[in-house]
């Protein structure tokens, strides 16, 4: 009785063991064919929502600053053709529309500034004066008090009375005094401080070979300085820039000078006026390569707190005399007037265009 019921039993369960592993694609143990694995894809990702519109500004981003570089790190200075390097106190307000004339030479004579004049203030001229008698002449037209002297005492104790100081080709170290034994650099000083409180220079000719030990003097020439000129030869002024110093003057005339070549070449000026080098036969003297592209010979800037007008031009007798019968005598005068009134603040200076 026992094994007749379990047979049955038996083929039951194998039938449906054999109903399992067909369903889940293993072999039947008969040999009959499986059916086929399907894999199944996965459902796709959900993609994220849309942004909800929204009416929020987005928040302004910090605007890049101009770089200034008004400072000068070498020289320790504020200067370049930014008004902001001017120091406006009003120093000047009530001072007369006066200049002082300082043709003191430390070193080679030029021959345009005469026998050397005796010390103190406004000594008498000799005849042989001839640029700073020439300077008198066309200032005082302008209605301009005009003094001079070649005494260092005189410029370092009576500079601040003076709306400008015009260096007449005034050489090497002519500003310091040996004659005394202390505070020998007090002209130094004395200038320094003029133009920190809004004082104006003008530099002429053989100014650019004055002091060349003392940094800050190069600085006020416009980080210039002089290194050699070729012979004394005729050439054509350009003006390049619209200035109150360069107005009505013609852009172009023929003058002659020694056209001095620089080094260092001026930098963060206005330049006011360039010699045209494919007049210049020759162009320059050894060793200097000369300026070929570009030689200027005036320019402009604010310097440490004042205003100073500069040009190398001012080397003959002939551009300084009242019959303007020199080449270019009668633009170069006018330029250097301009000029001078620009610096004493009389007119707008060194214009930004």
């Amino acid at each position: 009785m026992k094994n007749s019921r379990s047979f049955p039993f038996g083929l039951a369960s194998a039938a449906a063991l054999a109903l399992a592993l067909t369903a889940c694609g293993g072999g039947d143990g008969g040999g009959g064919t499986a059916l086929p694995f399907l894999p199944v894809a996965p459902a796709p990702a959900a993609s994220a929502p849309p942004p909800a519109p929204t009416d929020e500004v987005p928040a302004p981003t910090e605007p890049v600053a101009e770089v200034d570089d008004s400072f000068d790190e070498y020289y320790n200075v504020c200067r370049g053709t930014n008004p902001k390097c001017y120091n406006d106190w009003g120093a000047f307000a009530t001072t007369p529309d006066r200049v002082l004339i300082y043709s003191r030479t430390a070193g080679p004579r030029h021959a345009v500034l005469g026998t050397p004049m005796a010390a103190g203030l406004n000594p008498t001229m000799n005849t042989d004066n001839v640029m700073q008698a020439g300077l008198v002449r066309m200032l005082s037209a302008e209605g301009i008090t005009v003094d001079w002297t070649e005494d260092v005492a005189v410029l370092g104790s009576r500079i601040n009375n003076y709306k400008a100081i015009i260096f007449a080709s005034s050489n090497r170290d002519t500003l310091w005094n040996g004659a005394v034994s202390t505070s020998q650099d007090a002209a130094r000083t004395a200038l320094r401080n003029y133009m920190r409180r809004g004082g104006g220079f003008v530099g002429l000719h053989n100014a650019f070979g004055a002091e060349y030990n003392w940094p800050y003097y190069e600085g006020l020439l416009g980080n210039a300085n002089f290194y050699n000129h070729g012979p004394n030869r005729a050439g054509d002024v350009e003006i390049v820039s619209d200035d109150p110093s360069t107005k009505d003057v013609p852009k172009r005339f023929s003058f002659q000078d020694e056209w001095y070549n620089l080094m260092p070449f001026p930098t963060k000026v206005k330049f006011l006026a360039k010699v045209d080098t494919s007049t210049l036969k020759p162009l320059t003297s050894a060793p200097h390569p000369g300026h070929a592209d570009f030689h200027p010979v005036a320019w402009c800037q604010y310097y440490d707190g004042g205003r100073a007008w500069l040009t190398t031009l001012g080397h003959n007798a002939h551009s300084f005399t009242a019959d303007l019968l020199g080449v270019g005598a009668i633009e170069f005068q006018k330029l250097v007037v301009q000029g001078v009134k620009s610096a004493m603040g009389l007119t707008p200076f060194c214009t930004t265009e």
